[in-house]
């Protein structure tokens, strides 16, 4: 009942601050942030010390690499967190943005604008970077967010949502836009879920089983940012000088992270197979090779069907190879999560056919995987990556925090 109880405070208090929030001008919105990202590095040492409270718990329970590599916070991290603050206060405000607007034939005059969502829950694993992200984006869209981060975090997340309600408290603001669940206990999970008069919308950003728990109780609308199997095709036109360095950098740049290579496509004919995946090994990568791609790279271990459904966030990799771009098609068709996927190609007509075959919600051409990110398309930082088709898809960005209300001006117009 306690646990109830707390829920229900939080949620009534979010909902509260978010209608303080929806009036605010632009100026005072960008003025906050500023302030957030310049007491994010005034707090770097403190960041830093519970941040590495997480990172020897992590280690004592085992956790993998890649869960690791997303809850590390490091000097270059914090200065990117504070950086990308700061980008989203230059961004231009989307509340009151007019979309539409035109004069009926009755003499109406009709407006369609955009406004906030209201409350934004986000439950996540490991990342504590999310915890700013996101508090930065609902805040400038004129909403107020709750965040459920993991016990792998916690000391993380909560300096960190300190930080941002300090700021708030010196500002002014209501100190209630930004929520941390500050119990992990997973039973909480459901009386959130269950806040549907005060919550507008959830984003659940971790595993399948997440994603499935959280999608199978909520009575919330949920914007999934689900697992990326990305794929990339290495078509026979591919120019050499480019593959390489594109798919080394697609898997190894960050391999804990949904926008990292899981699954190579290679077509028979292009030239230097072996070199590619030479090169893939000499950089730490264990490769799953079908039967054809082992015969020019025997260090390989077998594919197995399993294995290019996986999500594997660390370096390992399957790679197949393919007669043609039909059978690259089919390939990603059959084992996409419709997340991203990619093209080395210098024919244009392969290139245009792979991008109007497939259905992902992204397409890259002769460029990396590692793109596919909120900052990268110049959205200052993402709530998530969706891979759902309504409401948004791709990385959810500050636009995507709000929907739309229409006004209409009338002057005694009655309906005949």
């Amino acid at each position: 009942m306690e646990s109830i109880e707390y829920i229900e405070k939080l949620s009534t208090s979010s909902k509260k601050a978010s209608l303080a929030l929806r009036t605010l001008p632009s100026k005072q919105k960008n003025d906050f942030l500023r302030d957030l990202a310049a007491n994010l590095r005034k707090a770097e040492e403190t960041l830093l010390e519970e941040n590495q409270k997480d990172l020897i718990t992590g280690k004592e329970n085992q956790l993998s690499s890649a869960l690791l590599d997303r809850l590390e916070l490091n000097p270059v991290r914090i200065e990117k967190l504070a950086a990308s603050v700061e980008e989203i206060a230059n961004l231009p405000d989307p509340v009151g943005e007019i979309i539409r607007g035109n004069l009926l034939p009755n003499g109406v005059r009709l407006l369609t604008q955009r406004v906030p969502l209201g409350v934004v829950l986000v439950i996540y694993e490991s990342r504590p970077n999310v915890t700013i992200d996101v508090g930065a984006l609902s805040f400038k869209s004129g909403n107020a967010c709750i965040l459920r981060g993991g016990k792998e975090a916690i000391h993380s997340n909560l300096a960190l949502a300190n930080i941002f309600r300090q700021t708030l408290r010196e500002t002014g603001l209501p100190e209630d836009a930004l929520h941390l669940v500050e119990k992990t206990d997973r039973s909480l999970i459901i009386p959130l879920l269950q806040q549907d008069k005060y919550i507008d919308l959830v984003v659940p950003r971790g595993g399948e089983g997440l994603i499935r728990f959280v999608s199978e109780n909520s009575r919330i609308a949920v914007v999934k940012h689900d697992k990326g199997v990305c794929n990339l095709y290495v078509d026979e036109s591919a120019d050499p000088k480019k593959v390489t360095d594109i798919v080394v950098n697609s898997k190894t740049h960050r391999p804990g992270v949904c926008n990292a290579l899981e699954n190579l496509v290679i077509h028979k004919d292009y030239p230097h197979k072996s070199e590619l995946l030479k090169t893939l090994q000499e950089k730490g990568v264990e490769l799953y090779l079908d039967q054809e791609l082992l015969q020019v790279c025997p260090s390989g271990e077998e594919a197995d069907e399993s294995q290019y459904e996986t999500e594997y966030l660390d370096l390992r990799l399957a790679a197949k190879q393919v007669d043609d771009l039909t059978g690259a098609i089919a390939f990603i068709q059959t084992y996409s999560s419709g997340h991203t996927e990619a093209i080395l190609a210098e024919n244009q007509s392969t290139i245009e056919t792979f991008i109007g075959s497939l259905d992902s919600a992204a397409l890259f051409v002769n460029c990396s995987t590692r793109f596919h990110d909120g900052g990268e398309f110049g959205l200052g930082a993402e709530v998530g990556i969706s891979t759902g088709k309504l409401h948004v898809r791709g990385p959810m960005g500050l636009v995507h925090l709000t929907t739309t209300s229409t006004i209409l001006y009338g002057n005694g117009q009655i309906r005949a």
